[in-house]
């Protein structure tokens, strides 16, 4: 079977979709490397037309145009994370990682992976099947396309250097915090629930003066009941799954239920991102609100966000952060994949807002049995990826669907 790595680069970064006009093969996930050390990311850019193209760049200076999505075959700096919770700081026997660091939030990725990869079976054979991996690659694509770094530009925060061992993501960025809210509460929830050890205790840092995060267990359950309760159900749903008598299928359709429902509950929390937009153009934002929107679709359908699948999602995601003057979907130095899924993206909310929201709970209607949500994901791909496809008929067959499932 052929190896392919889909790795596409740019000065700027962040997700939630993934590529595929053709299956790629994305190599097993890396080593543990050297952990927590400075690395420099080597840009280069692959493209896809009839055949796979991937230009490999050796000068540091030479500015990409879309966002990295793989870098040796995971999330970028995967090797440079850490899978050990001893490599995180610890203060008098509490463990105080930086979320604002960029290394940081990325190892609470890969201590999830490991430590939940015993329960995930059920998932397909392998160490990428987990669907946690959507989360990582989207922290990724963030950092890769700008998304990370300060909007106002007041500071050099979240912007690619070379050298990471100080990589910060800024407190400004709206996408840094909704991605907060789906890296930071899953990992105290993983933590309260035993998956990081026995009697392990968390204190997140939080830069001086930032005060509207929670840092703690309980003070994120205070805070967001919801979104903490709905990740609890998860982890504990993945040790109960092991004395699970359901089959195999059913039972991964199980655990992907839960895992959406909770991560679908910390977009809701990150609602208190908003005031954060301002600071972007207006075609940022609608992109930005779009790809929340299209989140909607993507987890009703309870896809399966494995290392391989992710990563194709994602790939058509714009590689910069979009500026005023931009008209999707005809922006000269983007794609036609990325122009495409932008203008998918933006027809999938303007014609739910146009339906009063009838588009979205149509589709949740639609997607009542394993193989609805089979059928789903599988018109999710064609809608993104194949550009002969209609929005018209898509309209119909949900509607067709939703109503047989009534």
């Amino acid at each position: 079977m052929e190896n392919k790595t889909f790795i596409r680069c740019s000065n700027a970064l962040m997700l939630i979709l993934l590529i595929g006009r053709r299956s790629l093969v994305i190599k097993p996930g890396p080593g543990r490397g050297h952990r927590l050390l400075p690395v420099s990311v080597q840009p280069c850019c692959c493209c896809t037309m009839r055949a796979l193209l991937c230009l490999l760049l050796s000068s540091a200076a030479v500015l990409c145009r879309a966002g990295v999505i793989l870098e040796n075959g995971g999330p970028i700096m995967w090797s440079h994370a850490t899978d050990q919770l001893t490599d995180l700081p610890i203060t008098e026997g509490v463990l105080t990682p930086d979320p604002w660091h960029y290394l940081h939030r990325m190892s609470f990725y890969r201590l999830l992976i490991a430590s939940t990869n015993p329960y995930m079976s059920s998932m397909g054979p392998g160490e990428n099947m987990s669907p946690i991996w959507g989360l990582p690659l989207q922290l990724g694509w963030m950092l890769s396309s700008g998304r990370l770094a300060d909007p106002t530009g007041s500071t050099a925060c979240g912007i690619p250097t070379g050298d990471t061992a100080d990589m910060c993501i800024s407190t400004s960025s709206w996408w840094g915090c909704v991605n907060y809210f789906n890296s930071a509460l899953p990992f105290l929830s993983a933590a309260k629930q035993g998956f990081m050890g026995d009697g392990v205790s968390v204190q997140l840092q939080v830069p001086a003066g930032v005060e509207e995060y929670c840092t703690t267990y309980d003070s994120c359950k205070a805070a967001f009941p919801d979104a903490i309760n709905n990740w609890d159900m998860f982890f504990q749903g993945l040790k109960e799954s092991t004395s699970s008598p359901l089959p195999e299928n059913e039972k991964q359709d199980a655990i992907l239920g839960l895992y959406w429902k909770a991560q679908t509950s910390s977009i809701a929390a990150s609602s208190t991102c908003i005031n954060k937009l301002g600071s972007y153009s207006s075609v940022e934002k609608n992109f930005a609100q779009s790809w929340l929107n299209a989140g909607e679709y993507v987890a009703a359908a309870r896809f399966q966000s494995s290392l391989d699948l992710a990563s194709q999602f994602m790939a058509p995601l714009p590689g910069r952060i979009l500026k005023e003057d931009d008209v999707p979907p005809n922006i000269p130095d983007l794609t036609a994949e990325e122009n495409h899924s932008l203008y998918i993206f933006s027809w999938m909310r303007s014609a739910d807002s146009f339906l009063g929201g009838t588009l979205v709970n149509l589709w949740r209607n639609a997607m009542c049995s394993v193989t609805t949500r089979e059928s789903g994901r599988e018109m999710l791909r064609q809608l993104l990826f194949n550009t002969e496809y209609a929005t018209s008929s898509f309209l119909t067959i949900v509607t067709s669907m939703s109503t047989s499932c009534a």
